[in-house]
């Protein structure tokens, strides 16, 4: 295991230092016209770089989320109680959400450029589940302490 960690630290340091690299590149390469082809390309290597490390965090973060939730049996059952909680609300979401199309100043617009009843509905979905979901946390934030002072 000590081995994993050297090798997992030493490619931390390689990222770090490729990222260093780059923005001191950057910082040097900055000017203010704003079609230096030499500035724009050196955007342009940052950007990627900033999608390359972004993706590699995410796959690494559902890797080790799939992998800790297979090897321990009580992060599956928590795992799936919040994916079952998550498809709650999303389905209360779905069945309080209406097709109906707006009737604001300029929403003609909108249906001439195809907005259709099953997109309104999926979007009344997302913002209805929102706001359940930031119901709850508010409510568990306000009621958290009160929780706390009955445990103890």
């Amino acid at each position: 295991m000590e081995k994993i960690g050297r090798i997992v630290t030493i490619i931390l340091w390689v990222l770090v230092g490729v990222s260093v690299i780059l923005s001191i590149s950057l910082i040097a390469n900055i000017s203010d016209n704003e079609q230096d082809p030499n500035m724009l390309s050196w955007l342009n290597i940052n950007i990627i770089w900033v999608y390359i490390l972004g993706i590699i965090g995410a796959c690494l973060a559902v890797f080790f989320a799939i992998y800790h939730t297979v090897t321990s049996k009580e992060a599956a059952k928590k795992g799936l109680i919040s994916v079952l909680f998550l498809a709650a609300v999303v389905l209360v979401s779905y069945l309080l959400a209406s097709p109906e199309m707006p009737k604001f100043i300029g929403a003609q617009k909108f249906i001439d450029g195809g907005l259709t009843g099953n997109t309104i509905k999926l979007i009344d979905t997302g913002l209805i589940a929102l706001y359940i979901m930031l119901a709850i946390s508010v409510l568990v934030f306000i009621v958290s302490p009160f929780i706390r002072l009955i445990r103890k």
